[in-house]
């Protein structure tokens, strides 16, 4: 157990080094099992990373229920629980506000395939879910949504979440959506671009299954 934790402080201080949440924004989770309890430790509410202790990584069982000595777990530990409820591949989540990320997500709209590496996230489009207020259930319903077939979406006028295997698995996710987000902002200060097709992207989702093999 305090491995796992140590884990989730390693990359909740990563957000900040690394620029894809600065301060206390963003959250990191990966699920866990304590006294016969399935749920997940979660960074906490309102504490700066680079300060985090292991005894302030919270559990919450899958039910929604905690107690860390009155430590409270992130505000966003409701979509953490509905993702982890939800899609059985998820191991661990990371959600940031990274600046580029956010940027696009203030538009509220998915990205088309403009580059084959959207389907990094799992389909022919990056989406992004509607606006709910954080901490909120209906946030969490919106993300839902938008994952479906997907490990990654964008937040509409908030940021990205993404999941994976483990922390290192769904840290990369999250950096990639940052990356794409980045060229895609470049890409339309050009101009408009052009979109692969359908077809082509099924070709790519199959290939993209190994693209870590290779």
């Amino acid at each position: 157990m305090k491995n796992l934790k140590e884990e989730v402080i390693k990359f909740a201080k990563k957000l900040n080094t690394t620029n894809l949440s600065p301060l206390r924004s963003g959250n990191i989770s990966v699920r866990a099992k304590v006294n016969n309890f399935n749920g997940f430790l979660v960074t906490p509410s309102g504490k700066k990373y680079e300060t985090l202790k292991t005894d302030e990584i919270v559990f919450v069982s899958l039910n929604g229920e905690y107690d860390n000595n009155g430590q409270i777990p992130s505000s966003e530990w409701r979509f953490h629980q509905d993702i982890y409820l939800n899609k059985e591949s998820a191991k661990a989540i990371v959600h940031a506000h990274s600046p580029y990320a956010t940027a696009v997500a203030a538009f509220g709209k998915a990205i088309p395939a403009f580059h084959y590496m959207v389907a990094i996230a799992g389909g022919d489009n990056i989406r992004c879910s509607k606006y709910a207020t954080f901490g909120t259930k209906d946030l969490s319903k919106n993300i839902i949504k938008a994952l479906e077939k997907r490990k990654a979406c964008l937040m509409s006028n908030h940021g990205q979440v993404a999941f994976g295997d483990n922390l290192d698995e769904a840290f990369e996710l999250a950096e990639e959506i940052e990356n794409i987000c980045h060229q895609y902002i470049i890409t339309l200060r050009v101009g408009k671009p052009r979109i692969l097709s359908s077809q082509e992207m099924k070709n790519v989702l199959i290939k993209i299954k190994n693209y870590k093999k290779e």
